[in-house]
């Protein structure tokens, strides 16, 4: 998998966070995106960046896995992001636009 240069990676990044804070990804997606962010195969994200089995990743990314906390906080931190409740969806505030400061 190619790697993104630097521009495409925080327009990738910024892309990735805005989808987040408005829902319009859920964690299964977002862990896709992550991955793609850093032109990283399954193998290579859940080996060199999480520090996970790769199986583990695979299978939660195709919806079959059930990762624990501490294996979702392993795959989200690369990325500074946070395992945590959300308000319902009407409840959400629109950050759109939020990151590009």
């Amino acid at each position: 998998m190619k790697r993104p240069s630097k521009e495409e990676m925080a327009a990738m990044k910024e892309a990735l966070y805005t989808s987040l804070a408005s829902g319009d990804v859920n964690i299964r997606q977002a862990t896709r995106q992550m991955r793609k962010i850093l032109g990283m195969t399954q193998k290579d994200y859940a080996k060199k960046i999480a520090g996970i089995s790769p199986r583990i990743l695979s299978e939660f990314e195709n919806g079959a896995g059930n990762p624990t906390l501490a294996t979702l906080e392993k795959i989200a931190s690369p990325f500074g992001l946070k395992v945590t409740f959300l308000p319902p969806e009407p409840w959400r505030t629109n950050f759109s636009g939020a990151f590009s400061q």
